[in-house]
């Protein structure tokens, strides 16, 4: 294919699905009465096709309320991308932002807004025949794995051991227990049982979903210093900058959080006032890989350690250009959307070595999909 430098968007499609969960997730905002169980996950895909046939996809997500939200936004905004070049992404993410100046630039308009970055990368990238990774620099060609799928707390603990083995097994290289229940010897007994059970060599981390007061956290933080702990994750509220920095003090074990902050401004917070040992941005939620990129720069500078949220997907490819050796979170439940698979290998992700994201929308997400619009000619 003959290409020049020059190229434009001439069709742009915007699509919601909805992916079932195979059975309800609890987590500790679940027992603590703040919300119901999770049943499924709503998605935004944005598919972008140039004048010169090159194509590319994003997506964004909300495990609870908002996908619609998302959607919606899109749909008012993507319409003004037709006829860009599709290589300046930084200024459409500009254009984008003025567009609905109204609803701000984090939340939900910045989400909406992900999706389309995401695609505009993931072209960039085929068009260069690179992965992603690639594309922006990577540091490393793989990049540390652990699950979380299988420890979530509405399994029994000999469900989380046994998940615990087969993640093991399928070279997944440590094991996420969530905690946070209203009894806190219970969250004791399920880490002790796990870290009995995986061993002291097996990284293990832990997740309050931010469920602890001050008081509760340092008291439990104390108690699981004793479990060689690689990391407490969201031990408090997401905003309570302050207590995080005082946890982090306080304790041996590194403090981890960041998954549900909406943009760069409130990452930045954390990052300045050193409220954790480990950043773990979500690269949707904060409005792509553009804005992602301007975070792990602010992280490296401060000395940070970084884990992406979810989206194994999307975040291998962008903790793999990370100069500090990251973890990248293991989600299966992506897997039907996509027909490409990731691997894991002795504890690691490999990154993938086809263009883009690598990753193409599946049959099953097209059946998922409640509904679409389309911009411009196919």
């Amino acid at each position: 294919m003959t290409t020049t430098t020059r190229d434009s968007i001439r069709h742009v499609a915007l699509s919601t699905a909805r992916l079932p969960l195979s059975v309800p997730i609890s987590d500790a905002k679940v027992f603590t009465g703040r919300q119901k169980p999770m049943t499924e996950v709503v998605f935004l895909f944005a598919e972008i096709t140039t004048e010169q046939g090159f194509e590319g996809v994003g997506f964004s997500y909300s495990k609870r309320a908002g996908g619609p939200a998302q959607y919606a936004h899109a749909k008012e905004i993507g319409e003004g991308l037709l006829g860009e070049d599709p290589n300046d992404i930084a200024r459409i993410g500009t254009k984008l932002v003025w567009a609905g100046a109204s609803v701000g630039r984090s939340g939900v308009a910045t989400q909406a807004i992900a999706a389309i970055d995401l695609a505009l990368h993931d072209l960039k990238a085929k068009r260069a025949g690179l992965p992603l990774a690639k594309l922006l620099g990577a540091h490393r060609d793989s990049v540390r794995t652990y699950n979380t799928s299988g420890g979530f707390l509405n399994a029994s603990i000999e469900e989380v051991k046994d998940r615990a083995s087969r993640s093991i097994e399928e070279g997944i290289g440590g094991i996420k227990i969530k905690v946070g229940l209203p009894d806190s010897a219970e969250d004791l007994r399920r880490v002790e049982a796990v870290r009995d059970h995986i061993g002291p060599d097996v990284p293990l981390m832990v997740d309050a979903n931010q469920q602890w007061d001050r008081a509760t956290a340092l008291r439990m933080g104390r108690r699981l210093e004793e479990f060689d702990l690689t990391w407490i994750e969201e031990p408090l509220d997401a905003y309570d900058v302050e207590g995080h920095a005082d946890l982090a003090r306080s304790l041996d074990t590194p403090i981890a959080t960041g998954e549900m902050l909406a943009s760069v401004a409130e990452h930045e917070r954390l990052i300045e006032n050193r409220a954790c040992d480990i950043i773990q941005p979500d690269c949707p939620r904060v409005g792509g890989v553009t804005q992602f990129q301007r975070l792990l720069t602010l992280a490296d500078q401060a000395g940070l350690d970084l884990a992406p949220h979810f989206a194994m997907e999307i975040h291998l490819h962008l903790a793999a250009t990370y100069p500090r050796e990251p973890w990248v979170e293991h989600f299966d439940w992506l897997d039907p959307l996509f027909n490409e698979r990731l691997e894991t290998r002795d504890g690691r992700m490999i990154v993938p070595d086809r263009p883009g994201l690598g990753v193409t929308l599946s049959d099953q997400a097209r059946a998922w999909t409640t509904d679409s619009v389309e911009f411009g000619v196919r």
